[in-house]
């Protein structure tokens, strides 16, 4: 008797339980995911919009004659197109992309397109991976990417240690979306392990921009290549923030949203402890800049606010219940708000008329910053046992003699403080409000010191 009366009471509690589960996932926006990351500079995030138009080229036939070009144009010279690769020449070994000498920026642009609906070439790429089937640098990889890489870098291997050659001041940039992305960030990975067949060049000149990003590769990977590698993800894009195989995705991409949904509802019951330490689990490569643009309870779009970061946990774990997040993957969306949030960061520097001297000075401190976040970042997995996780002083990417006591400082707090607030630095905005001061004309002026000489 006293069992059947409990009955409606575990009810109850089973109701109630499942109603704060809905009114959790339902208030959780993509917002919340970078909350606590810094703002982006416009040096750092100068790249996106102009690489997001290089790939948008690559679906041209002709780029002499573009059929589809996006307002302002690709900002392709087509006489510095080194050559195109197509379907037919890559023979459904990977996706098509072009080679590109940007001159006017001293970089050597690889850049892939992303996933063609109609080729089963496309699919065959994606398909061909298993959970935990291939191994790569002391971590798990997408088996079907790390093999359209690995053709890509012997098909253009020859072109590029040209080019690396006869322009030793220019970068290499391999850049791609969604599908192109996860093959960008796995070629940046197997260029660095086979740099003497590109006349030995400098890990520095190496650098992947993953538009869209796939998951491809195990968190330990995705956070020692932060330095390298840099994820960019436009507000509730669904494909980065998945952990369902790429395979199973586009199996089942006519149900799409139900996938997505169930698949909520699964890793919610997940503890992220246990997440993080499953070493086939892939992740989103690199830093990560995610792209805020909309608000919770607001309709419409909002000026759209960069925030960067290399989190360890909490990245990108959590599926957004969105009508957005299949529209934010598209790369003409990401394209067009990345360039207006590259406009709004170029506004806000031009009102403050920093001096070109002290965006120099600017762009030194930023690359300090991000070093020492990496390694905070490497450290922090190790903290949280992320398998197959490493300390900085186990690469011999760490040797800047400048950062020292504060890099090691760094890490330590990271390793034993909140993971998200701990990355939290100061921005130029605040550090030119401490430092300067308008005068009636609103020009900036150096303070002058106080005449206190308290400590």
């Amino acid at each position: 008797m006293s069992i059947v009366c409990g009955l409606p009471l575990l009810e109850c509690v089973y109701c109630l339980a499942c109603a704060r589960w809905a009114w959790k996932r339902c208030l959780h926006t993509a917002g919340h995911d970078s909350e606590t990351w810094s703002l982006a500079t416009a040096e750092e995030f100068e790249p996106v919009p102009r690489l997001c138009r290089y790939i948008l080229g690559v679906y041209e036939e002709d780029l002499h004659h573009p059929l589809w070009e996006p307002a302002g144009g690709y900002g392709i010279n087509p006489d510095w197109l080194i050559h195109k690769n197509t379907y037919e020449n890559a023979k459904g070994c990977a996706p098509p992309y072009i080679l590109y000498l940007d001159h006017e920026h001293a970089d050597i642009v690889l850049a892939i397109r992303g996933l063609n609906l109609a080729k089963e070439s496309d699919y065959a790429v994606l398909l061909d991976n298993k959970l935990g089937q291939r191994k790569f640098d002391g971590g798990y990889v997408h088996n079907g990417l790390l093999k359209a890489a690995a053709w890509v870098l012997d098909a253009e291997c020859d072109v590029l240690r040209e080019l690396v050659e006869k322009y030793p001041n220019y970068t290499l940039t391999l850049t791609g979306h969604s599908l192109g992305s996860g093959v960008a960030a796995l070629l940046t990975m197997v260029v660095v392990h086979n740099r003497d067949k590109l006349a030995n060049i400098d890990r520095k000149r190496i650098r992947c921009y993953a538009i869209a990003p796939a998951r491809c590769m195990s968190l330990n990977l995705a956070v020692r290549y932060a330095d390298l590698i840099n994820s960019v993800v436009l507000q509730d894009d669904f494909l980065p923030r998945t952990a369902t195989p790429l395979e199973d995705i586009f199996k089942s991409l006519f149900c799409l949203p139900c996938l997505l949904c169930l698949r909520c509802m699964r890793d919610t019951c997940i503890p992220e402890e246990k997440m993080i330490r499953d070493p086939r689990r892939l992740y989103a490569p690199g830093r990560l800049y995610h792209i805020v643009e909309r608000k919770p309870f607001r309709m419409g779009r909002f000026p759209p606010v960069v925030r960067t970061a290399v989190p360890v946990d909490g990245r990108f774990e959590h599926i957004v219940l969105s009508c957005n997040a299949t529209s934010d993957h598209a790369i003409i969306w990401i394209e067009r708000e990345a360039k207006r949030a590259l406009d709004l960061m170029l506004e806000t520097d031009k009102i403050m008329e920093i001096p070109a001297k002290q965006k120099m000075e600017r762009q030194a401190t930023l690359a300090r910053e991000h070093n020492q976040e990496h390694k905070a970042a490497l450290q922090r997995a190790v903290t949280l046992a992320v398998p197959d996780a490493y300390s900085p002083s186990q690469y011999g990417t760490f040797s800047d003699p400048e950062e020292g006591d504060n890099s090691s400082r760094s890490s330590e707090g990271s390793s034993h403080g909140p993971s998200k607030k701990s990355m939290k630095k100061e921005s130029w905005d605040e550090m030119i409000d401490r430092l300067f001061e308008k005068d009636e004309s609103g020009h900036l002026l150096v303070q002058k010191p106080s005449n206190d000489n308290s400590c």
